[in-house]
């Protein structure tokens, strides 16, 4: 029979997890986020060369598609359109409106490419370790980047085009538009809504690493409802219906977010618990 084995006095430790980052300089985080940067502007690039072979479609249907009053939108949102004048005043304004636009879409195109980059080098921090933890990570974040542009482009661009549109202080006065500022306004308002949208993001990782906590969520909630409006204000025409359009999002995101952190806590504690009960076995 085996003898047993007698309990040391002092049993020794559980392995901490490899740090990834323990053994890294500074200047071998600046190298590898160098190399991420790199990667992921590569991925906006091949998304530039997809928007470039179908330029004629993000031309003329995405990009100047709200500016036709037969824009599918309008019938949806039942907004009585009208077609909305462009003029280049500039000698390159159209050179450089064609570019912008394929850069803004090859952005969005390769935008889970990049996201998957930037949180690879992010990522260790949080200590999520895997892969696929990674890869989940970066779905949900381009998932709710693409809600936020697909609102800002279907639902807020219409409203405030048309009001602007349609706002007229004299009717000797008339609305035509230069070509560069609508580009400019339609971009701000589209990625702005994308921003927007990764609310939830920022409070699962803020709440992942113990800043954050449903409770200090829920005591400022009545001044995140204000913020809220305000900063809708700032991104929507100075009419109530375009406001409420942006600031019930808002509030809604937030009000999810207090779940998501909810659930980041829970997670968090019972990592915590594990690895304490690892330490004391």
């Amino acid at each position: 029979m085996a003898e047993r084995q007698i309990m040391k006095k002092d049993p020794p430790k559980a392995p901490k997890p490899k740090d990834r980052t323990g053994e890294m300089s500074f200047l071998d985080h600046l190298e590898e986020l160098r190399w991420r940067i790199i990667k992921g502007m590569a991925g906006v690039f091949i998304g530039v060369f997809v928007a470039f072979i179908f330029s004629d479609f993000f031309v003329n249907e995405i990009l100047l598609g709200p500016t036709k009053s037969t824009f599918f939108m309008y019938d949806i949102i039942r907004i009585d359109a009208i077609d909305l004048t462009l003029q280049s005043r500039k000698l390159p304004g159209q050179f450089f409106t064609f570019w912008g636009v394929l850069f803004i879409v090859g952005f969005i195109i390769g935008s889970p490419i990049l996201f998957y980059q930037l949180w690879s080098f992010v990522e260790p921090a949080f200590e999520t370790g895997t892969k696929i933890k990674t890869f989940v990570s970066t779905f949900f974040i381009t998932l709710f980047f693409l809600m936020g542009v697909s609102f800002g482009y279907l639902i807020l661009v219409p409203f405030a085009l048309q009001f602007f549109t349609q706002f007229q202080i004299s009717d000797v006065i008339r609305n035509d538009f230069d070509i560069n500022a609508y580009f400019s306004s339609l971009t701000t308002w589209v990625l702005s809504c994308g921003m927007i949208f990764q609310i939830p993001i920022l409070s699962y990782s803020l709440s992942k690493i113990g800043i954050l906590t449903p409770e200090l969520l829920k005591k400022f909630r009545r001044h995140a409802i204000v913020a809220s409006l305000i900063l809708a204000a700032f991104l929507t025409p100075p009419d109530p219906i375009s406001q409420i359009l942006i600031g019930i999002p808002l509030v809604v995101l937030y009000e999810f977010s207090i779940v998501i952190s909810r659930f980041a806590v829970k997670q968090r504690k019972k990592d915590l618990d594990k690895t304490f009960s690892e330490n004391d076995s």
